[in-house]
């Protein structure tokens, strides 16, 4: 009877989920189950899209309004439907039989249940009860894995944004150096060879141009699928820039241990053994007797006095003594464990990669930042001192302009280069890796 009252909560487990996306991530995701939650997510989205986009913001958007993985969040409500079937006793099945000739009418009744899955409910509710952890555990890594995907869309969409600016500017630099070439070439003061040197920067500038716009849309377009936009939302605003490098890199000890001990797949992959463990038990619980069934029986004849009886029907191991069945749980489970020992170990060498290649990216960003970009703005300060001074002409400053675009672009690649690492150290170790105040070094980035 206790069994036959289980049954599912409204919101089909994923409280559960959210709960813990939130204290591992600071993550806010929401299942939509009806009118009333979709409208308070478009109306949060609308409110986050008002302002321009920052990465929070970004991430919140995505889990609240990506189809894809509100279509996820529903896996866990269809386990915990799995886990109270499981719970359930099968329904007793009533026969009834009628024979009437001569005169004499015979009436057979009969109400019979499974008698083994009476015996092998426990263990089979176990079994669910696994399942069901282990897809919490696999919708929570899925929420993770796009967040920190959500992250990566928008450091490459704000970075590319940020490299089409600076093409811009190169561009109209480029016009301007070729349009005074042409007029002093028509002035019979620039030969033919030194314009031709103009146009063809000019048109090179004009193809990083044309390029910039392109990945900046695709970048762009990214991002949006990701958040799940449609229509008038695709036209929301991003930062101008990518935020500051951070003053020092984290320390992260024993990077191996955390990303064990952190890590959702991996957790699910333990689950998934254990439950393959408690699946091959039921497997051999039943692999001698799969089908094993009491009834009660009630017959009437005319003139006769009723029989009442019971019926139990057994399946006989005869052809199938269910070695096969076993042998795959088995086969099965051993599987399992290879498994769990495959994830471990690509995590404990995935968090020695990435951060190792953090650390080498904040190093690379910060010799940019402190060191190239510096020398850079020395050498510009000193060519306009020169041309102030009437040392040096017009192309020597626009010259010292082209020699500038690599290494801005450079900067801006390493910055992004940085938090698309940081990204991948967080999902390699399983949880967020905090950083001081950044210091501001807006002069540098100017």
């Amino acid at each position: 009877l206790l069994a036959g009252c289980a049954g599912v909560t409204p919101d089909g487990g994923f409280d559960a989920v959210a709960q813990q996306a939130h204290q591992r991530a600071k993550l806010a995701p929401r299942i939509v189950a009806g009118e009333a939650d979709a409208r308070a997510v478009a109306d949060t989205t609308r409110t986050l899209l008002a302002t321009p986009l920052d990465m929070d913001a970004a991430v919140r958007i995505a889990l609240l309004n990506h189809p894809g993985l509100q279509a996820s969040y529903w896996k866990v409500g269809i386990a915990q439907a799995d886990l109270a079937q499981a719970a359930r006793l099968q329904n007793p099945a009533f026969g009834f039989k009628r024979l009437a000739g001569g005169g004499d009418v015979e009436i057979e009744r009969s109400l019979s249940f499974s008698l083994l899955q009476v015996l092998t409910l426990p263990l089979a509710r176990r079994v669910e009860a696994g399942r069901f952890e282990q897809v919490k555990l696999d919708v929570g890594a899925e929420i993770e894995r796009h967040a920190l995907e959500t992250r990566r869309a928008w450091i490459a969409a704000v970075a590319a944004g940020q490299g089409l600016d600076y093409a811009r500017r190169v561009h109209a630099a480029a016009d301007a150096s070729a349009e005074l070439r042409a007029r002093m070439a028509r002035s019979g003061n620039a030969s033919k060879l030194d314009l031709a040197r103009e146009q063809a920067f000019r048109a090179e500038a004009g193809a990083a141009l044309t390029r910039a716009q392109h990945q900046s849309l695709a970048a762009r377009e990214h991002l949006t699928r990701l958040l799940g936009l449609w229509g008038g939302d695709t036209a929301f605003t991003l930062p101008a820039r990518l935020p500051d490098l951070p003053p020092a890199p984290s320390e992260v000890a024993d990077v191996e241990r955390r990303a064990l001990t952190q890590r959702l797949d991996i957790a699910a992959a333990r689950q998934d053994a254990a439950a393959t463990a408690s699946s091959l038990g039921l497997t051999r619980a039943t692999r001698f007797i799969n089908v094993l069934e009491l009834g009660i029986e009630r017959k009437s004849e005319t003139g006769m006095p009723s029989a009442r009886g019971y019926e139990v029907s057994i399946e006989l191991p005869l052809f199938d003594w269910g070695g096969a069945r076993s042998a795959r749980a088995e086969a099965l489970y051993m599987q399992s464990l290879r498994r769990v020992a495959e994830v471990a170990v690509n995590a404990r060498s995935q968090a020695r990669e990435r951060y190792l290649g953090y650390r080498a990216a904040w190093d690379l960003a910060r010799h940019y930042r402190d060191e190239v970009i510096p020398l850079r703005r020395q050498i510009s300060q000193e060519t306009l001192l020169r041309y102030n001074g009437m040392l040096a002409s017009p192309f020597e400053l626009l010259t010292d302009a082209r020699e500038q675009a690599d290494a801005v672009n450079a900067t801006i690649n390493a910055l992004k280069d940085f938090w698309s690492a940081h990204a991948d150290l967080e999902e390699a170790l399983g949880a967020p890796v905090a950083h001081s105040a950044p210091a501001q070094h807006k002069e540098h980035a100017q």
